[in-house]
This record gives structure tokens, C-alpha cells and sequence, in this order.
């Protein structure tokens, strides 16, 4: 991917790496949140919260974070709200323009506010595995770079066995269709900052926007039933 900037009316341009940035020389950021929807486009709930008690949080990074969205909000029932936004690399509260820079070691991610009582946290895991293609590194087919990279950020314990558990299913079921091994980082999950305006719900506002998310075609098979429990 070609990223081009303007100086002093002089256009340039360079390749960005599909490598994460060393964090000494990562971009400085700032110390404010920047600007974001106050609602949900879709159901005009609180989108940074506070949110209601026993809801839990999931965060996935599944490539280009407009249509990754897409596929959490589409759950339906049991999902209380989706943002997208920026985790898992260096710079506090970046932008947008400076995530595409490569220079902040983050990911594009979603942020899933789910009632763990109606939609169970494998049934997120599910969607997130068959909703892309885990096995590329840093990229989404035409998206390359390190925000495009798969990645599961879990909030407990109970979600890193359950992600751990979901990627070594996977594993095999991609390798019996002679796939590639999954890249896929699952880590706790790190600051998570908002993305602008624009950004939320960005194919609800504009149904005919670019998606260039595409799945491996293989069915991840993991039990997706509902089992109340207490989120914690």
C-alpha cells in the first residue's frame, strides 16, 4: 500500500510496512480522546457507555474496521452496542490518518457490548473467525498493513480460554481445507480508542460503502449456545 502526503505543495509518497513499528520511534499522539458519536447510528444507545449492569465487552481487529462492524451489530438480539476504534499498538488516542501512517503499531478493532444472557461470547468468537481470513499477517486481502492484522483482545480469563480454544478448532478445521496456519495475536485487551464520527456504523450511514472483508469459506465448529453467567 502506497500512503501520499503534502509539504510545501510537494506531493510524496511511501510504502508502508507491514511490520510493527519500533515504539521508540511511534507517532506521540495526545493525552485528550479525540472527538466521537455520542449514540449508536443504529439503536441510539450511550456508545461509550455508561452501560447497563451484567453486559459484558469483546474486542475483535478482523481487518477494515467499517464492515468487520457490520457483522457484530447484524447479531441482532443480545448485542447492546458496536463501536470501532484503535488498540493493541502504541500511541494514545491517535487518529485515523496517523493509524494508516503505519506509525502507532495499531490495529483497527471493534468493540462488542453483548448481554452474555442472550448471545454467547463463542457465538462472537464464531463470527469473528468466519468473517475474515486469520491466516495473512498484516493484512486483509487488498489491505495491507499492521492495522489490517487478526487479533482477539480478551477481558477475563474465561475469554482467553474460550479464544485460545476457538483458534486451535479452527486450526485444524483451515488445515483440513489446506489452508494457511492462523496469525491471529490474542492478548488482554489493551486501551481501546474511539474512532471519529465518521467511522461508527460507517456502512449503516452508507450501505453501498466499501467492504473488503472476505472469510476463508470454512465453518468454524464451535458450540455457540447461550449458557447464562455472570460477565464479572
Amino acid at each position: 500500500m502506497v500512503i501520499y502526503f503534502q509539504e510545501d505543495n510537494r506531493m510524496f509518497a511511501f510504502k508502508k510496512k507491514p511490520e510493527m513499528p519500533a515504539p521508540e520511534i511511534a507517532l506521540p499522539g495526545r493525552p485528550t480522546p479525540i472527538p466521537t458519536a455520542r449514540q449508536h447510528f443504529i439503536n441510539g444507545r450511550a456508545l461509550r457507555g455508561p452501560y447497563p449492569a451484567g453486559l459484558a465487552k469483546a474486542m475483535f481487529g478482523l481487518g477494515c474496521f467499517w464492515g468487520a462492524e457490520r457483522r457484530f451489530w447484524e447479531l441482532g438480539e443480545g448485542i447492546h452496542v458496536t463501536a470501532v476504534g484503535y488498540a493493541g499498538g502504541f500511541t494514545p488516542n491517535p487518529t485515523y490518518d496517523e493509524v494508516c501512517s503505519g506509525r502507532t503499531g495499531h490495529a483497527e478493532v471493534v468493540l462488542v457490548v453483548y448481554d452474555p444472557n442472550k448471545v454467547s461470547y463463542e457465538r462472537l468468537l464464531r463470527t469473528f473467525w468466519e468473517s475474515h481470513d486469520p491466516t495473512q499477517g498484516m493484512r486483509q486481502g487488498n489491505d495491507v498493513g499492521t492495522q489490517y492484522r487478526s487479533a482477539i483482545y480478551v477481558f477475563s480469563q474465561d475469554q482467553r480460554a474460550a479464544a485460545q480454544a476457538s483458534r486451535a478448532t479452527y486450526a485444524k478445521a483451515l488445515a483440513a481445507a489446506d489452508k494457511e496456519a492462523i496469525t491471529t495475536e490474542i492478548r488482554d485487551a489493551p486501551p481501546f480508542y474511539f474512532a471519529e464520527d465518521y467511522h461508527q456504523q460507517y456502512l449503516a450511514k452508507n450501505p453501498h460503502g466499501y467492504c473488503g472483508l472476505g472469510g476463508t469459506g470454512v465453518t468454524c465448529p464451535i458450540d455457540v449456545g447461550v449458557r447464562a453467567r455472570n460477565p464479572g
